[in-house]
């Protein structure tokens, strides 16, 4: 390809570059922590009854909500339905009491 005389290149190329470059600026490199356990002086609530109803597609599981620790209080996260993963059980939220405070454990897949 011949660039003209006054050292300009090509549009396509100009914006080949600009798309490149507008691609990699959204490109974030940052370090994992992984979430902090806290120790939480209250105790959580009983749980909600929740009506799951009817499950959305034949075999999906129920995932009960759970009290989350939010900006200083407790706040209830509620429940919804789940695709199962084969060879996966689901192990549900709880709070443990840890001397006298509280911690909770998330939810998780777990392998059978």
């Amino acid at each position: 390809m011949k660039y003209r005389r006054s050292g300009l290149m090509p549009r396509a190329s100009i914006a080949a570059m600009v798309l490149v470059s507008a691609t990699l600026s959204a490109c974030v490199v940052a370090p994992y922590y992984p979430p902090q356990e806290q120790v939480i002086m209250t105790a959580p609530p009983p749980p909600q009854a929740e009506y799951a109803g009817p499950p959305p597609v034949v075999g999906y599981i129920w995932i009960s909500g759970f009290w989350a620790w939010q900006m200083g209080r407790h706040v209830w996260v509620g429940g919804h339905w789940s695709a199962p993963r084969p060879g996966y059980r689901w192990v549900p939220h709880a709070w443990h009491q840890d001397g006298r405070g509280w911690r909770q454990r998330e939810g998780r897949w777990d392998r059978r």
